[in-house]
């Protein structure tokens, strides 16, 4: 079982534009959120859509060819790893966030 890390594959469609953002440090990051899409049969036999929301940064290299190719509604195969973080909103509120760090992407279909 020592092969096992923390490893995800995703592939869905962009919500959303990508969300670009260039740090002072000279890093770019690219933001976005995936849905993927599962199909199955209720008990009445008619077919439920169910879809799940995956929120996804990627850095570096991978943040510019995210910036110049993809887009809202855009197929991609996503491959990294989950992370999770809390941060305090304006208010004091303490959140905690789900993401996917993404290290590989492939631009699926013809969209």
């Amino acid at each position: 079982m020592n092969t096992l890390k923390n490893k995800v594959q995703l592939i869905g469609n962009l919500g959303n534009d990508p969300e670009i953002i260039n740090l002072e440090t000279g890093k770019k990051l690219a933001k976005f959120s995936v849905a993927t899409n599962e199909s199955y049969k209720n008990a009445q036999g008619e077919k439920i859509t169910d879809t799940q929301w995956h929120n996804v940064v990627a850095w570096g290299k991978t943040a510019d060819i995210i910036e110049k190719y993809v887009t809202k509604g855009k197929e991609v195969a996503i491959e990294g790893k989950l992370t999770s973080r809390s941060y305090e909103t304006k208010t004091g509120e303490k959140r905690y966030i789900t993401e996917v760090v993404c290290n590989e992407l492939l631009l699926l279909g013809a969209k």
